[in-house]
């Protein structure tokens, strides 16, 4: 029997039932340091298994797509191996050699600037990759370590904000230390590249994919020689060096979007006087900083490397672009220096959902200069930029904003905001027909396929009426009265979508005609549903949970359909993005991740802790290795998940300052933000949620405000007996 068939049953059971599932063992406080509960592994590994996947795979699953190498959190420079080209991250546990070590990564199939591969000895360029075993790999906040077999060299490797720190220690007495930089490599189709040598002991350059990233190198051995060699595939640059005392080699790279002058100036102010020890540490002290800003004390030992290793992952993306005196290389491919710090987009479709909320709880500086490098591109480019689909910085600038942060032109976002909600865009596809007709129209074919490309309208529709939600809500905050009305009219555009023949949302022609060969459960990626089938995206309305609740009828009804969410066998379709399922429910990509709260909204929120339980403690550490997720992380969205549910506060509309509370997954949570702490303290055992008190009285609903966790009160979540 396959698991979402059994899930299915036994979700059935339990929502019955109620029936409470214990995650604790009453353990103490975490001793010692927190990034010691860091595995920077965990989602590296892939499922194979039909009964974790929920279906057979005739190819290689996307596991979480991340990579275990050494970063600082949103750094421009992240140093980790390559196994595998053109690959999600460049890294699959299952692999058994390394190509090299590249120096950006954000896991989805790009970056990985530079790969450099220590070699010694006589080298066969075609083969000149190396095996590796994982009994001799290491990996922690801030360093990453591996035994290069064919060479026998320790590699060891750790970063600052911009720049990479290599320690290369060869066994026994190598007289030829060597080099290879994979100049004409990344994780995407390189442009162009340049290596030079500048003195004995520096080399510089750069090398251009979607990005030019330029270098500045120095190592502690002199450069004999610098040799290029095509070996009928890539273009190698080999670096000679000469025996000094044997001792390891050692390489400082600066890295800057700008300029190779940049690059020097990065390394100097960051690496130059440095040893190794001293910048891993520092780097281990930075994440340690940023992890203790939320302390957790019970639960399994378990959960509680889950929870950090989940917490670490969640801030490594967006990138850092601009060098230490802030000075970046803009859309238009001009330099300039704005007095912010310059990120890389977020990947809006995933994270908005969570993890720019978590980003702007815990780093609030760079979320707001998130928010500045947003503006700037969308003053330049005529509009707010998005990533894959939906209009999602509207949510993102509108949430942080009502959390406070102020640290951004607010009048130039929303205008961007506001013009992308109005005028025909790239971020808004067909938001003309939207205004005009209620809905997004979806094209009429015949016999669509999984891959079929088209208006993905009904996603298109949800997101929109979303996006206006958020933008209305930035509206009336700046006394915006006449554009919240319209917007807010518009929120409701959703249920346009909704057939209530079939209880689902279901593509309409222009004309108004339903789709007509409609089955709720077939997936696509972008005819009607964005990588989604009907049930996957039928419950999406955060900003509406009571009209969308009755649109079935009434709460009964309600409760029966998400049922049936939860119980309804996947029938094994094999799609990329689609995996991990209870019944229909899709923990392994993003658009139903807040289906399971929905209980809350008709009184059983015990009935959504059955739910978060069964996620968190199943599709988290999985497979042959516990080191699997169920899908892709995507840039930290579904590790932000996982944090945000195991404290008790999900971020259910994150364009509200609020969140749902739910019954925690350890006994104590304390969260320091503004310099300020706030607890979260569960009492009794059970998974039944009972009752909410706040500051010793109890809570109006399920919901807890922005403004009252930074006043420091305690929530105390009670659980049935």
């Amino acid at each position: 029997m396959k698991r979402n068939i059994l899930w299915g049953i036994l979700a059935s059971i339990m929502l019955i039932s109620s029936c409470s599932v214990s995650t604790t063992d009453n353990s103490d406080a975490i001793a010692g340091r927190l990034v010691d509960y860091v595995n920077p592994f965990l989602g590296t590994a892939t499922l194979w298994d039909s009964v974790d996947l929920g279906y057979t795979p005739t190819r290689r699953t996307w596991g979480a797509e991340v990579f275990p190498g050494t970063s600082l959190p949103n750094a421009m420079v992240q140093v980790s191996p390559m196994t595998e080209f053109r690959s999600g991250a460049g890294y699959q546990y299952e692999d058994s050699i390394i190509y090299g070590f590249s120096h950006t990564n954000k896991g989805h199939w790009n970056l990985c600037h530079l790969p450099i591969l220590p070699v010694s000895g006589k080298i066969n360029h075609k083969e000149y990759y190396s095996p590796f075993n994982h009994s001799n790999e290491s990996a922690s906040p801030g360093y990453y370590q591996v035994y290069l077999e064919k060479y026998a060299i320790n590699a060891e490797l750790t970063s600052t904000l911009r720049c990479a720190f290599h320690r290369y220690t060869y066994d026994g007495e190598s007289n030829a230390k060597k080099l290879l930089v994979d100049i004409s490599s990344s994780n995407e189709r390189v442009i162009d590249y340049k290596i030079d040598k500048i003195d004995d002991n520096t080399f510089a350059g750069y090398q251009q994919n979607s990005e030019k990233l330029y270098f500045y190198a120095t190592s502690n051995h002199k450069i004999s020689k610098l040799d290029s060699i095509n070996n009928g595939e890539k273009v190698l640059s080999e670096l000679s060096f000469e025996n000094q005392n044997n001792t390891p080699l050692e390489l400082k790279i600066g890295f800057s979007f700008v300029s190779v002058d940049k690059a020097k100036e990065n390394y100097e102010k960051e690496i130059s006087e440095k040893s190794f020890d001293q910048v891993r540490q520092d780097a281990s002290d930075t994440w340690e900083a940023l992890l203790s800003k939320i302390k957790i004390s019970g639960g399994t030992e378990k959960q509680q490397k889950i929870f950090y290793s989940s917490l670490y992952r969640s801030f490594l993306w967006p990138a850092l672009r601009s060098d230490v005196d802030q000075e970046y290389t803009d859309i238009n491919g001009k330099n300039v220096n704005n007095g912010f710090h310059y990120y890389t987009n977020p990947s809006f479709w995933d994270d908005y959902r969570n993890k720019l909320i978590l980003l702007g709880m815990l780093s609030p500086k760079v979320a707001t200069d998130v928010i500045n490098s947003l503006v700037d591109k969308g003053e330049k480019k005529g509009f707010m930029p998005t990533f894959f689909h939906g209009d999602h910085a509207s949510t993102f600038i509108t949430g942080s904003y009502l959390r406070g942060l102020r640290d951004f032109d607010v009048q130039k976002a929303y205008k961007l905001i506001l013009k992308n909600a109005m005028e025909e865009n790239p971020s808004r596809p067909h938001i003309l027909k939207y205004i005009e007709l209620g809905y997004v129209p979806e094209q009429d074919l015949k016999n669509p396929k999984l891959e079929t490309v088209a208006n993905a309208a009904v996603t298109k529709t949800q997101e929109y009426a979303y996006d206006d939600y958020a933008v209305a809500l930035l509206a009336k905050e700046l006394g915006d009265n006449t554009n919240y009305e319209k917007l807010m009219k518009r929120t409701s555009n959703y249920k346009n979508v909704f057939d209530p023949s079939t209880g689902h949302m279901r593509g309409k022609l222009e004309n108004g005609e339903w789709i007509k060969d409609f089955d709720p459960q077939v997936p696509f990626y972008e005819y009607m549903y964005r990588e989604a089938n009907a049930w996957q995206s039928t419950f999406f309305a955060p900003h509406d949970p009571q009209g969308l609740i009755e649109l079935f009828g009434s709460k009964e009804n309600f409760e029966s359909k998400l049922d049936s969410l939860f119980t309804i066998p996947w029938r094994g379709y094999e799609a990329h993005n689609m995996s991990g399922f209870i019944g229909q429910y899709c923990h392994g990509n993003q658009p139903d991740h807040n289906f399971p709260h929905l209980y809350y909204f008709i009184d059983k929120p015990e009935k959504s802790q059955v739910m978060l339980d069964s996620c968190m403690n199943h599709f988290y550490g999985m497979g042959k290795y516990d080191l699997a997720l169920c899908g892709m992380d995507d840039a930290g969205e579904m590790s932000s998940w996982y944090v945000l549910n195991a404290i008790g506060l999900y971020t259910f509309s994150p364009a509200d300052p609020e969140y749902l509370v739910s019954v925690p997954l350890f006994d104590t949570v304390t969260l320091r933000l503004n310099d300020k702490e706030f607890r979260v303290v569960k009492t009794n055992n059970s998974r039944k949620l009972d009752k909410i008190l706040y500051d010793g009285k109890p809570l109006n609903g399920f919901f807890i405000s922005h403004d009252q966790i930074l006043k420091g009160e305690n929530i105390e979540v009670i659980t049935k007996e």
